[in-house]
């Protein structure tokens, strides 16, 4: 990595919201190489995330978030208090057996994929972006399968539906604030070899998390709402 990347985020704060391994821990580890200080979530200890504290030192701070429990943010949000944001990026989501139509999930499945996947990255956004001022990054990752203009193949149906219902919010969140200069992102990452992604996915996480990082750079300071890959290009919402 050139010098110029490892200081183009020096005096930038960013959040990443479920941190503790695949693109998440991929994200923190780019943006700590470039400069950044991070604040990362966990719903649990991560090893993997503890020893790069004990390398980032002060840059990293490693804060516990079970985002479905609204107790827990607001307690974030106190720990928080009015710490400024170059960047707060909701990471956290749960993938479903792909062969699963909507006509076979059950409730429970179908209201734990939509909480985890949709009501609580959403929540998140709308409690801490005060804290993302003029002209911050709030991103969510999404996924291309949330396009609906794209679905032609089916398939992921109750997924999709997560993906494209937090889409959905997102724009919404952004057209209550279209006074503002702020960037909102849906990002796709690819299909990338995580434990959500599988062994046969043709990306690697160091692949997806830098083509993240750069074009999260190349969209700072741009006011609206988009639907980008790892590569940015725009998708279809």
């Amino acid at each position: 990595m050139s010098d110029s990347n490892r200081t183009i985020g020096v005096g930038r704060t960013a959040l990443f919201v479920g941190a503790s391994r695949g693109l998440g821990l991929g994200l923190v580890q780019q943006h700590l190489a470039r400069g950044w200080k991070v604040i990362a979530t966990v719903r649990k200890p991560s090893d993997a995330l503890h020893a790069l504290s004990a390398e980032a030192g002060d840059s990293l701070v490693i804060e516990t978030l079970d985002m479905n429990e609204p107790a827990q943010l607001e307690a974030l949000a106190d720990r928080l208090g009015s710490t400024r944001l170059d960047l707060l990026f909701v990471n956290a989501g749960v993938a479903h057996d792909p062969s699963q139509t909507i006509g076979s999930v059950s409730d429970e499945q179908f209201f734990h994929i939509l909480r985890t996947n949709t009501l609580s990255p959403m929540r998140v956004v709308e409690r801490l972006e005060g804290l993302v001022p003029s002209p911050g990054t709030i991103a969510v990752m999404s996924s291309s399968l949330g396009s609906v203009a794209m679905n032609e193949t089916g398939g992921y149906e109750t997924y999709r539906a997560s993906k494209a219902a937090l889409d959905t919010l997102l724009r919404s969140v952004a057209a209550r604030r279209k006074d503002s200069r702020r960037t909102f992102l849906a990002v796709d990452p690819g299909w990338v070899r995580t434990d959500m992604g599988g062994p046969g996915a043709n990306l690697d996480v160091e692949t997806s998390t830098s083509g993240v990082t750069g074009m999260l750079e190349a969209r700072r300071g741009t006011p609206g709402v988009f639907f980008v890959t790892y590569a940015n290009k725009e998708l279809p919402w």
